[in-house]
């Protein structure tokens, strides 16, 4: 059984950090290709960053880079979005995303940026 589990979400103030990991099971996680989405209040889903399963290159959004670190732990099947200097735009739903030929979705973790 697939299991894709986020956490590390919560409320911030603005320049706070969080960081959110995503634990999953029931595939060869170190063959997939994960990421981080968000969707904001009204908004679309939105790719935040993502990690290559092999080499371990990473993307990020225009909107997050410098402040955002993606990385993964393959021993521990799990991968994590570091957020510093976050702001009030940065508040939503944040979705783990594993992805090689089918992807497989967690059900997500609310970030909320505010004072």
């Amino acid at each position: 059984q697939v299991q894709v589990v986020e956490s590390g979400g919560g409320l911030v103030q603005p320049g706070g950090s969080l960081r959110l990991s995503c634990a999953t099971s029931g595939f060869i996680f170190s063959n997939y290709a994960m990421s981080w989405y968000r969707q904001a209040p009204g908004k679309e889903r939105e790719l935040v960053a993502g990690i290559l399963s092999v080499g371990g290159s990473t993307t990020y959004a225009d909107s997050v880079k410098g402040r955002f670190t993606i990385s993964r732990d393959d021993a521990k099947n799990t991968v994590y979005l570091q957020m510093n200097s976050l702001k009030p735009e940065d508040t939503a739903v944040y979705y783990c995303k594993a992805s090689r030929v089918r992807a497989y979705w967690g059900q997500g973790t609310q970030v909320t940026v505010s004072s």
